[in-house]
């Protein structure tokens, strides 16, 4: 059977969620990478569906904005007042027309565990069974709270009962409703005509379609999720994170399951757009962000923090924060390197402890190995950058670049004052400030003669630990005769 093409999804994304106690929008929150509408956009697209519309109310200026930028084919419509799911799902269905002929494919904007697959499932039970109207439900372990499902002999839902009306005998079932469902387009446009609002909240519930549709004699069936956990709807910050460690989880499985070594799952992050391949190894303490890549062979961690950050073959990167960065095949980064964005580092290159990088390009086999900032700069290839030294790139208004050349062997302490060039081969002066291009093959010296005044300590600090200890080293402490 070929799989189902939904004529349209409706996403709601209307609610204030004021248990978030926060400025942003719920279904702006993000998880590994990804709003919570995101991800649910993300599983609804998977069904291919002919249309797709995101209900809007609370906040709709950012939200619309927030899905320009992750979907921008999916179509907005307002609710104005959130007057309950039924009336967004009208909402939802005026901005596509009305009546939809087919199925249309209902999902809360703030699950963001469903998966596309799941959804799947749905459309082809709805048609398999030829129900009116299809279900998403689950099986909890503890279904206090939630809408109990009530089935007949057949398997037809009968009634979703609230936990608060619920006779103990209904309370014991586990199979809770998740307010996904599958209509049958045409009916759903009519029963919504039908849902009245004499309720405590006033409001017109979507749950009222499946009792309308049912009494009139159109059946009403269910799809039970795998793992309840993807129905969970998010409401506060301590079911974000149970949420995000949920899909933190699913997508380490998913890694490790492509050969990927996972030394510590449980302090491992990663994000949904992060890609590896096959022996890629992560360490413990690492968060892989963004569209971070680790290619064959790629070692990372302990303690990582990468950003968008491509790291190439066989290469290893310790204890470092990378943004925007491409680590080269068999690179060596760290321990405590910062690359910032703009940074590429050539095979075999080095960027070694407390050395911070920004816009900065290393050749092959180059390497900056200690205490150093290299800002706005080229480095050919296999130079070596002397520890302590500084690309002084900026000049209070603008940004200057600063080359230095191929199997070049700069020394510690040098202060690169762009623009400036030093062409291959070149050596410079430790402790030198290099103002002026240097040939290739030359020697740069750029400091002042030293000056050594003798017997000063003793002139000028007599009877300190410094002047004693030079007395003694220079034999005039007076021992035996």
């Amino acid at each position: 059977m070929s799989a189902i093409r939904p004529a349209a999804v409706v996403v709601l994304a209307a609610g204030e969620g004021t248990r978030m106690k926060s400025a942003t929008p719920k279904v702006l929150h993000e998880i590994c990478g990804r709003s919570l509408v995101g991800h649910v956009l993300a599983a609804a697209r998977e069904l291919k569906p002919e249309q797709l519309v995101v209900v809007v109310g609370h906040a709709r200026e950012k939200v619309s904005e927030h899905l320009g930028s992750v979907d921008p084919n999916a179509r907005t419509a307002v609710q104005e007042t959130q007057n309950g799911t039924g009336h967004a799902v009208r909402m939802g269905l005026e901005e596509l027309g009305g009546n939809v002929e087919g199925t249309v494919v209902v999902v809360c904007g703030d699950t963001p565990l469903l998966r596309g697959r799941t959804l799947q499932a749905l459309a082809e039970t709805h048609r398999a069974d030829g129900n009116a109207v299809t279900v998403l439900t689950a099986e909890v372990p503890d279904a206090t709270g939630y809408g109990r499902i009530v089935r007949d002999d057949s398997g037809a839902v009968t009634a979703i009962v609230e936990h608060k009306d619920a006779s103990e005998t209904q309370r014991a079932i586990r199979e809770i409703n998740s307010g996904v469902f599958a209509f049958d387009g045409r009916l759903l446009a009519d029963a919504l005509g039908k849902v009245r609002t004499d309720n405590s909240q006033g409001e017109e519930y979507l749950t009222d379609v499946l009792g309308i549709l049912r009494e009139a004699g159109h059946r009403v069936g269910a799809s039970v999720a795998g793992d309840h956990r993807e129905i969970a709807g998010i409401n506060n910050r301590v079911q974000l994170a149970e949420a995000r460690r949920t899909l933190n989880e699913r997508l380490l499985e998913s890694a490790m399951l492509a050969g990927v070594t996972v030394v510590d799952p449980a302090s491992t992050w990663i994000d949904v757009t992060v890609t590896f391949e096959q022996d890629a190894l992560v360490h413990p303490g690492t968060q892989l962000l963004g569209a971070t890549h680790l290619a064959e062979g790629a070692e990372v961690g302990p303690n990582c923090r990468l950003t968008d950050t491509q790291v190439g073959a066989g290469a290893r990167v310790v204890n470092t924060v990378a943004d925007r960065a491409q680590v080269g095949p068999e690179a060596s980064v760290g321990p405590f390197a910062y690359l910032r964005p703009g940074t590429r580092l050539g095979r075999k290159s080095k960027v070694g402890t407390y050395v911070e990088t920004k816009n900065a390009s290393l050749g092959e086999g180059t390497k900056v190995p200690h205490l150093s900032y290299v800002g706005d700069a080229t480095i050919g290839e296999f130079s070596n950058i002397g520890a302590a030294s500084v690309f002084v790139n900026y000049d209070g208004q603008d940004k200057h670049h600063t080359t230095v050349g191929s199997h070049c062997r700069t020394g510690s302490d040098n202060m690169f004052v762009a623009p400036v060039t030093i062409g291959d081969g070149a050596y410079t002066a430790a402790g030198s400030v290099i103002t002026k291009d240097v040939p290739p093959g030359s020697l740069a010296v750029a400091r002042g003669q030293q000056r050594n005044i003798e017997g000063w300590v003793a002139r000028k600090r007599p009877g300190s630990a410094a002047a004693k200890a030079a007395e003694a080293a220079s034999g005039q402490g007076g021992g035996e005769g």
